[in-house]
């Protein structure tokens, strides 16, 4: 076997290892059952994974975990404790630090105050200007892209299987630009039929095959929102983008899925400090 197929047959393994913690996230996960179902050493597993995806696994699962959680505590009237249950904290306490740790705020705090909250007041006011919004051009791109069905919360589920898929083939580049791309409104059907694509722009030589999917960015003109926080408080974004910010700007959207392009690393900063923007298309003036 040579080094590209041997790469690839860790690849693989390390994606069983995070489709099985993606789909048992609020289960008890035991690290010796996850090195079986990498068929790699109890040994040396872990630390195979922490050098190839850039974190511990225990990072992994602490990160998306209270990810989750940030969403129940944005999105739902779940109380805290049951949120810290499900979370896999024993202690709420234990969830309050962790939680603060990752959000720079306590689960209270950051339900009563967060970004979210401030979205849906400025929405709720009608106040069109309360954030930053560009309309600009955008040059077309061609991208790699992987499909991902489900919760738009987890496409960094198919934007993990991307970056290892296009390191396999030596084709990622230096600098990759992060993008997700979403086709069906959030509200309309039910989460776990919700279609998004986590891409990357590729250069026109590289040759896109499956699993790959090739996907043309539309170039044209667009609205940027320019968002800073967590993923779980974006939904109240998107409702004041397009309650409130849209239907005063005098621009109508053009027939083009919004795509959202990542501009840090969740592995890297603190959720709070993430930074996203959301691109609408719009009609261009005639």
């Amino acid at each position: 076997m040579h080094k590209g197929q041997t790469r690839e047959s860790y690849n693989e393994r390390l994606n069983r290892v995070l489709d099985y913690v993606y789909a048992h996230l609020e289960d008890d996960l035991s690290f010796d059952m996850l090195a079986d179902i990498a068929c790699l050493s109890p040994y040396h597993w872990s630390r195979i994974y922490s050098a190839m995806r850039g974190e511990t696994i225990a990072a992994t699962i602490r990160r998306l975990r209270l990810q989750r959680a940030a969403d129940r505590l944005a999105n739902s009237d779940l109380d805290i404790e049951a949120i810290a249950a499900r979370a896999g904290y024993s202690s709420t306490d234990t969830f309050r630090r962790a939680f603060k740790d990752s959000f720079g705020t306590s689960p209270a705090a950051y339900r009563e105050k967060g970004t979210h909250a401030v979205f849906r007041a400025a929405n709720a006011a009608g106040d069109a200007n309360g954030f930053p919004v560009a309309v600009e051009n955008v040059p077309e791109r061609r991208c790699a892209g992987i499909d991902h069905t489900g919760s738009y919360m987890e496409i960094d589920h198919a934007m993990g299987r991307l970056f290892a898929e296009l390191a396999t083939r030596n084709a990622l580049p230096a600098q990759p630009a992060m993008i997700g791309v979403f086709f069906d409104d959030p509200d309309l059907g039910p989460e776990q039929d919700l279609w998004s694509r986590a891409c990357l722009p590729v250069a026109d030589a590289v040759a896109i095959e499956a699993p790959l999917v090739e996907t043309t960015l539309r170039g044209g003109l667009y609205a940027r929102l320019s968002y800073t926080g967590p993923y779980a408080n974006m939904r109240a974004a998107y409702r004041w983008f397009l309650g409130a910010w849209l239907p005063a700007s005098g621009y109508e959207p053009d027939d083009a899925p919004i795509f959202e392009a990542y501009l840090n690393d969740p592995r890297e900063v603190p959720q709070n400090a993430l930074r996203t923007d959301i691109h609408l298309p719009l009609k261009s003036a005639s």
